[in-house]
């Protein structure tokens, strides 16, 4: 005999996953209104759904700031396709926890996709990692797949959405899984436009002190 599926148990559903009240219903009636197994069937059938959204226009959204302890400070830009859901608590959330990632990680993003990586740097770092391979005494006929494989590793290191997401417990969710999940959850499509970083003395020389003139000055001589 089918489980009774009350009105209270699809509310507390869409609840849970923002789903609509009729995806809430079918969930529940395909897994016998086991509420964990509805969620997980829901947030698969949101995943697929969210790969259709990509190609659609997102102009919406919001740019956040944060600033961590003077130091840091982050510029971001997420769009979406209505105010409606810019202006949601998941969408904000979402903004917060991406603008403290780029600030918190390390390495620091530079790009948000690896489409974006400038050629010149990574043809830069393709140098610099053949000739210490080359310096390691790696076989010449090997040496071009290691380095292929060190580039590829740089590029997710460096780009935001390949990033493991700094306050995942696991260490395994990327900031581009958090996304995805996000454009499941909300129906729209939702896109990291762009992103600034800064911090403090960044670029700048260092002071270089001279110890010996300070044990000097201190000493009074």
């Amino acid at each position: 005999m089918a489980a009774e599926i009350t009105p209270a148990m699809i509310k507390d559903l869409r609840e849970r996953t923002g789903a609509g009240m009729a995806d809430c219903k079918k969930a529940l009636t395909e897994t016998d209104a086991n509420m964990e197994l509805a969620s997980e069937y829901l947030r698969k059938k949101g995943l697929a759904a969210a790969a259709k959204k990509s190609g659609r226009i997102a102009t919406e959204g919001a740019i956040t700031s944060y600033i961590h302890n003077g130091r840091v400070g982050v510029l971001l830009e997420v769009n979406c396709e209505t105010d409606f859901v810019a202006k949601t608590d998941d969408f904000q959330r979402f903004l917060k926890d991406v603008a403290m990632h780029i600030a918190g990680a390390h390495p620091a993003p530079l790009y948000v996709t690896d489409a974006e990586v400038d050629p010149t740097a990574m043809a830069k770092e393709r140098e610099i990692m053949k000739a210490k391979a080359i310096e390691q005494g790696k076989k010449a006929e090997i040496v071009d797949k290691i380095v292929e494989g060190q580039v590829a590793k740089w590029k997710k290191d460096v780009c935001l959405l390949d990033q493991v997401w700094v306050r995942d417990p696991e260490g395994k969710k990327t900031i581009g899984t958090l996304l995805t999940e996000l454009v499941a959850k909300l129906g729209e499509n939702i896109k990291v436009r762009r992103f600034q970083r800064w911090e403090l003395g960044e670029g700048l020389e260092k002071k270089k002190d001279d110890f010996a003139a300070e044990v000097a000055k201190q000493a009074g001589l």
